[in-house]
């Protein structure tokens, strides 16, 4: 099944929690929750309150992305936090297996991520590690960019390999997706499809329709 996972980092948090709520009676299941240490990438977005705070407001499925160095540090913070998935990046990681590990230790699902300039080949020896791989289809750190079209190739990339190794890990992509552009990572094999600005930019519950509206044709033309 094809989850769509809108990323706070593009609500309006002067009214968070209504933004979050919106989106989850339209049926929304996931939330993306972008942490940003100012290090690993140049912004910096919010840390354990922010989903501490969410938590008990919300039933939805918290898919939590750092974008930290050494996350290892923090997690079990996050996880204590609410985080149902907690995804770090490869290249944030002196350790990446340790790193890993302590995810499970935590009780969360695990997910790994790349930057566009990454190659795919450097996280094959991980997917058995993980239960989701993060593509960044821009450079992590800030919203509303244009997704890079390379990226692409490295969705479907991942798809055949996961496929050939016979495991059950999912894909998620983040970055630049909106009406415009979710068909193409849907047909490279996307599962799990990050929207930051694309539904929290206007009137959510319409920007949430016309985005499920084409995942459901998707998934109904590929059944």
């Amino acid at each position: 099944m094809i989850e769509l996972a809108p990323s706070i980092l593009s609500a309006d948090f002067s009214r968070l929690g209504e933004d979050v709520n919106q989106a989850e009676q339209e049926g929304i299941r996931w939330l993306h929750i972008d942490v940003m240490d100012g290090l690993f990438v140049p912004s910096i977005s919010f840390g354990f309150p922010v989903i501490k705070s969410l938590r008990p407001k919300s039933r939805m499925f918290f898919d939590v992305h750092l974008m930290i160095r050494e996350p290892i540090r923090y997690i079990h913070e996050f996880a204590k936090a609410g985080s149902d998935s907690i995804t770090v990046h490869l290249e944030a990681c002196s350790d990446v297996e340790e790193t890993l590990r302590e995810i499970r230790a935590c009780g969360c699902k695990c997910g790994i991520s790349i930057n566009p300039g990454t190659p795919v080949s450097e996280i094959l020896k991980y997917l058995p590690m993980v239960d989701m791989v993060l593509i960044m289809t821009v450079e992590p750190g800030f919203g509303g960019q244009k997704y890079i079209e390379s990226t692409t190739e490295k969705i479907v990339q991942l798809r055949d390999w996961i496929r050939e190794q016979g495991l059950d890990v999912l894909i998620e992509v983040d970055g630049g997706i909106h009406t415009g552009t979710i068909r193409t990572v849907l047909d490279a094999g996307a599962t799990r499809i990050v929207c930051g600005s694309a539904v929290f930019s206007g009137d959510i519950r319409e920007n949430v329709r016309a985005l499920q509206a084409i995942i459901k044709d998707y998934e109904e033309t590929n059944e």
